[in-house]
C-alpha cells in the first residue's frame, strides 16, 4: 500500500468523524438550549429591587450575531448577569436604581425608580 492510497481511504474516516463531532455539538446546544427553557418556565416570576452593576455584549463573528448582557445587583448584594434585547440594553444605564423582573435566567423587565 503506497501513502497516497493510505490518504484516500484516511481522509473519508477523518472528514466522518469531524462531521459526527460537530453534529454532535449542534445537538447538544440545542438539547442544553430545550432543558433551560423548560426550567425558566418552570421557576417562578420574580420582582426585586435591583441596581444595575454593568453592562457588555459579546460580537460573534463579523458583526454577523451580538448578545446583550446586564449584571443586576440585588438587595442581598448578589449579582446576575442576564441577557437582554438590544433595544432594552440601550436604555439601561449603569447605576440604574429600579424592580427587576426575571423567570429563571429569563431577563423580563427592569422598571427604574423615579
Amino acid at each position: 500500500m503506497f501513502f497516497g492510497d493510505m490518504m484516500f481511504t484516511f481522509a473519508p474516516i477523518f472528514i466522518g468523524i469531524i462531521f459526527i463531532i460537530v453534529l454532535g455539538f449542534i445537538i447538544f446546544r440545542i438539547l442544553s438550549s430545550i432543558k433551560q427553557g423548560i426550567k425558566n418556565k418552570n421557576s417562578p416570576l420574580l420582582t426585586v429591587p435591583a441596581e444595575i452593576a454593568s453592562k457588555r455584549i459579546h460580537v460573534q463573528g463579523d458583526h454577523s450575531h451580538t448578545t446583550y448582557y446586564v449584571t443586576f445587583e440585588v438587595q442581598s448584594g448578589d449579582r446576575m448577569e442576564l441577557i437582554v434585547e438590544g433595544k432594552e440594553y440601550g436604555m439601561l444605564v449603569e447605576q440604574d436604581l429600579g424592580l427587576l423582573s426575571f423567570q429563571g435566567t429569563r431577563y423580563i423587565s427592569f422598571e427604574r425608580q423615579k
